[in-house]
């Protein structure tokens, strides 16, 4: 019985990452089809090559239309289909772009007066070869 325990407990040692990594892939693919299968005009989407795109048609099992900008629509296969974005909120982006304006003009006068402070140094070129 001794002997078998090592050869045991090295197989579970392998085996267990092995049975651990393939749930994980279920998983991740069955929440890539619930995604592809959801997928409804007018969501906003990534491809996997990262380009964003509106559903134009969805009707088709295997193609689905994407509206790349206005007028223009092209097909591609569901499965090209990433992940879907969520809507920007226009509010919001104002809201942030005001104060991101404010803290960089804020750096911008900190950044023009450490440089009235100290100018730069420009050092000499390098003759290579001649002496």
């Amino acid at each position: 019985m001794e002997g078998l325990f090592l050869p045991l407990l090295l197989m579970l040692v392998v085996a267990i990452p092995l049975v651990m990594g393939t749930r994980k892939q279920k998983r991740l693919q069955a929440q890539q089809q619930e995604l592809q299968n959801s997928l409804t005009e007018g969501d906003r989407v990534m491809t996997t090559s990262g380009m964003y795109a509106t559903v134009a048609d969805a009707s088709d099992e295997s193609t689905i239309d994407l509206e790349i900008a206005d007028g223009l629509v092209t097909t591609w296969l569901r499965q090209a289909v990433r992940e879907k974005i969520n809507p920007i909120d226009e509010d919001a982006d104002t809201d942030e772009l005001s104060s991101a304006d404010e803290s960089e003009s804020a750096a911008e006068t900190a950044d023009s007066e450490d440089d009235s402070k100290q100018s730069a140094q420009v050092a000499p070129p390098l003759e290579h070869g001649k002496k």
